[in-house]
């Protein structure tokens, strides 16, 4: 299937409702049901053709030698998805860098609903098994559902990656197995950020809080998102002196590595009763009161040793039932520690709230979502940050209408509350050709009245530089996502996402949730041809132009493409302001059956002089619109062109006339431009043709298809 008609394809199941929680995508269109069903009618163990047992699998660099691929029931007897149930103990870091999808992990075994949804616990080794298993991740914007063999790498008989404290206990492993096919292989695991897996297992929206700027009110939220079913995690900085340098070492915490926080207490600072021997711990809270906060490493080991730690004294001062909660000696990598101790030593924390209900600061509020997708491509619709005035506006933009101010008693400042968030899609699949994150941010507009209510316009380059902000994205930063919450006056609010360099390739899915219900639409130029039918008498025609034409053409008076190619690359050619390389034999095929209405296949002098004409024009505004006098017109002077001729095209075809006519430098050649609008002047006519009620849609059978698509 083309590109193209991919898309199309895919546009069509998302509108039929394909890929919502309730009813995900089949991922490579492995059906999980059907592929298991097989395999137990023919008494066979499921082998994914589509995730061999192979080295690619592991990844596009040398993950050691000795890598054997097994079935759990070839490593242990009696193996198990899960037993009991799904605990954070379940995941210990194996031989791949990818703390921070554990650490994700971990924290998802905190909400059985979610969990369950991730990892279908109906799954097992016993009741028809197959050596089939699935699991279902939010992939950019839509849920898909990941098929996989139990063929796991393992290295002297054990498992080579992530594994669970019970030996004989799978779910994990499997479960990071699925995450490594949806990204091309395990090796494109190594390093990320625990919040785009939260993202992943949950569809949710992820804060980011920096622990030196913390909020008075930071441990309440903690608390309140862990009760919602947030997914937290929080690291170090590298320039954190505090931490240890990436290894463990008695006391010390490990920098740039993940960690999950699975519990926040507030206690009562001692037994009752009994006055606290430690007043300092007590600072940050009110009298008498204690913070903690508990974490887990996901390598199973390397505790925080301080105060609260496992075997602190500190325990003695609190009362015993507390103390037999929350007091755990065991070497599990699970510690607790005080809030103060927290900010002082870790760098940053994230929450994944599982919807966006758990974003308000004072209780749980209903939001709404929004959600496009979208793409820059160089040349059509890359247009970097705002620093490049020439190329901003070919960026995609999309408009919010905010309608209603928050609805807050406790809030004196008032507004509409909304959240962007930004994510570019499939650059960790994109590691193993060697690229990484692209720089990515947005910016946001607020819409003049006399633009109101127009969907069907772009805003071009003079609005972006007579208008000022009315808010950004806080940096443009190489993450896979960016996210900024704002409050601004009701009003109509323009988002234009970006690279930060112009004729950067990627995609990406915007996501608005705003507290209140809003309109959000993609704001782009309506596909429409302005084009108009010119006719003309052979009287009209001067006789220098009978006599060109007579040189070129065939006996019996009319032009094939053959000769019409003669003639133009002839005549065109004289003109020393613009370039070309010549128009090639399928421009000129295009040009016969734009004008030949008899059918014949050939021109006749009429319609090589209305063809003549309509090129003299062309060339025209090819001169204008190339303001460099190059000689040639780039991509953004193309779009201009384009208009300038007559057709209103949107971001989707811009990106396909870039993609067919355009040099590698991303100039267009005089003939190549001909040849386009000649192209779309072409498919206008024969849609407007076929459309003889007018309502934008016409129906082919295969022949009619084919004998449309093949002139």
């Amino acid at each position: 299937m083309s590109g193209v008609a991919g898309k199309l394809q895919h546009a069509r199941s998302r509108a039929r409702g394909l890929g919502t929680r309730v009813d995900a995508l089949r991922y490579l269109e492995q059906d999980y049901e059907a592929l298991r069903g097989a395999c137990l009618r023919e008494g066979r163990l499921f082998e994914d053709e589509t995730f061999e047992a192979a080295p690619h699998a592991l990844g596009f660099r040398e993950l050691g030698g000795g890598v054997t691929w097994r079935r759990p029931k070839e490593l242990t007897p009696e193996p198990q998805f899960i037993v009991e149930e799904a605990k954070r103990t379940d995941i210990i870091q194996g031989a791949l860098g990818n703390c921070w999808l554990l650490a994700a992990i971990a924290s998802l075994t905190l909400n059985k609903k979610v969990l369950d949804h991730v990892v279908p616990p109906e799954q097992s080794f016993e009741k028809d098994y197959a050596g089939i298993f699935h699991f279902k991740f939010w992939h950019y914007g839509e849920w898909v559902d990941v098929v996989i063999d139990d063929r796991l790498p393992t290295r002297n008989g054990k498992l080579l990656f992530v594994y669970s404290e019970q030996r004989n206990e799978f779910w994990s492993a499997l479960l990071e197995k699925a995450y490594a096919k949806l990204y091309g292989c395990y090796e494109a695991l190594s390093g990320g950020l625990a919040c785009d897996a939260s993202e992943d297992f949950t569809g949710g929206i992820t804060e980011v809080h920096k622990l030196n700027k913390a909020s008075p009110h930071l441990f309440r939220h903690i608390q309140r998102a862990l009760v919602l079913g947030s997914l937290l995690s929080c690291s170090i900085d590298a320039s954190r002196p505090e931490a240890g340098c990436g290894e463990v070492k008695r006391g010390q915490l490990i920098k740039e590595h993940a960690y999950s926080v699975t519990g926040a207490e507030e206690l009562p600072c001692g037994p009752e009763g009994f006055t606290c021997k430690w007043p300092w711990l007590c600072a940050r809270a009110r009298p008498e009161m204690i913070h903690l906060i508990r974490i887990r490493n996901p390598w199973g080991m390397g505790e925080w040793k301080g105060p609260w730690s496992d075997g602190s004294a500190v325990w003695t001062e609190i009362s015993c039932k507390d103390r037999a909660r929350l007091r755990h000696k065991a070497e599990d990598g699970e510690f607790w520690m005080s809030f103060s101790d927290f900010l002082q030593r870790f760098s940053q924390l994230e929450i994944c709230n599982l919807t966006p209900d758990a974003l308000g600061d004072d209780g749980v509020k209903r939001w709404a979502l929004s959600m496009f997708e979208g793409s820059w491509r160089r040349g059509s619709t890359a247009g970097g940050c705002r620093n490049f005035e020439r190329t901003f506006w070919m960026n995609p933009q999309f408009v919010i209408k905010l309608n209603e101010e928050d609805d807050d008693p406790h809030d004196n400042h008032t507004g509409c509350s909304f959240v962007v968030a930004l994510v570019q899609k499939n650059r960790r699949k994109m590691k193993k050709l060697g690229e990484g994150l692209l720089t990515i941010g947005f910016t946001i507009y607020q819409l003049p009245v006399k633009y109101s209510g127009e969907g069907n316009i772009r805003l071009d380059r003079k609005f972006f530089l007579t208008h000022r902000l009315a808010a950004r994205s806080e940096a443009f930063i190489n993450r896979r996502e960016v996210c900024s919450r704002f409050r601004l006056p009701p009003g109509e609010y323009l988002i234009v996402p970006s690279t930060y360099e112009p004729n950067q390739d990627g995609d990406f899915c915007l996501r608005v949730f705003s507290e209140t219900q809003a309109e959000f639409q993609e704001l782009d130029d309506q596909v429409e041809s302005n084009v108009k039918e010119v006719d003309i008498s052979e009287d009209e025609i001067d006789g220098q132009f009978i006599s060109l034409f007579g040189q070129h053409a065939e006996e019996g008076g009319k032009l094939s493409a053959f000769e019409l190619r003669s003639f133009l690359n002839k005549e065109v050619t004289k003109r020393i302001d613009i370039q070309t390389e010549g128009f090639s034999l399928q421009s000129c095929r295009d040009m016969v059956n734009l004008l030949d209405k008899d059918g014949s296949g050939k021109l006749s002098l009429v319609e090589l002089k209305i063809l003549w004409d309509k090129i003299q024009s062309y060339g025209n505004i090819y001169k204008e619109k190339d303001e460099d006098k190059s000689g040639t017109m780039s991509c953004t002077e193309m779009r201009q062109a384009v208009e300038a001729a007559g057709f209103s095209l949107n971001n989707s075809l811009h990106q396909i006339l870039v993609a067919r006519y355009s040099q590698p430098n991303l100039t267009i050649h005089f003939s190549e431009f001909v040849g386009c609008l000649v192209r779309l002047e072409c498919m206008f006519k024969i849609f407007q043709t076929l459309d003889k009620d007018g309502t934008g849609k016409v129906e082919f059978n295969m022949m009619e298809w084919l004998s449309v698509t093949m002139l």
